[in-house]
């Protein structure tokens, strides 16, 4: 039996579709936008159809943008030589936050995954290549430490290494306040390999 109208169930049922969205969330969401002023509701669903409408991809890096060139490609003080490589535009936005990288990005919209069918024509690879041809001092491979990021960065690395440019992979280790006995052995290896010194 629903416990709703069918306008509330509809609402929470969209909601709920949406990625982190449990059906708790979904329906206390509902509820909070019901209550909201009119005027707030149809703001929020006018900023969703914009965004839908006018959000794309920026022509040289190809993360999401409203604009030709996203902030930072249009950046003249940013290092155009050297390009990060991503998954996706959320961790561009987490090396964003450091505050601490100076050159550009490159989002790939995805990881190598055979498992998934998803292979190296599947992401934007083809574009990075393109953008090598200028002037690339080095790349710095980012993707995820997953089998499918290490996939990924393994294969850029062998795209890549032939013409020259400089190619590194970000490291991993341990995370701070990590305990030692609870992390995987790959990551201890990685961490052990990665040292600096004190």
């Amino acid at each position: 039996m629903d416990l709703y109208s069918g306008h509330i169930n509809r609402l929470i049922d969209e909601l709920a579709a949406l990625p982190g969205i449990g059906a708790k969330s979904a329906q206390r969401l509902a509820f909070h936008m019901i209550n909201m002023p009119r005027e707030k509701v149809e703001r929020l669903a006018k900023t969703m159809v914009d965004a839908r409408e006018n959000v794309r991809y920026c022509k040289e890096c190809y993360t999401l943008t409203d604009q030709e060139l996203c902030p930072v490609c249009s950046n003249r003080k940013r290092d155009h030589n050297t390009i990060m490589v991503v998954e996706n535009s959320r961790d561009l936005a987490a090396y964003e936050k450091t505050g601490k990288y100076e050159g550009v990005y490159h989002v790939l919209h995805g990881a190598i995954s055979p498992m998934l069918g998803i292979g190296p024509n599947d992401i934007r690879l083809k574009e990075l290549m393109a953008r090598l041809e200028g002037d690339v001092d080095e790349v710095i491979v980012a993707t995820n430490s997953s089998l499918e990021g290490e996939t990924t960065a393994m294969y850029i690395g062998k795209l890549i290494k032939p013409t020259g440019i400089r190619v590194t992979r970000i490291a991993s280790g341990v995370p701070v306040g990590g305990d030692l006995e609870y992390i995987d052995e790959v990551t201890l290896l990685r961490a052990l390999e990665g040292r600096t010194e004190l």
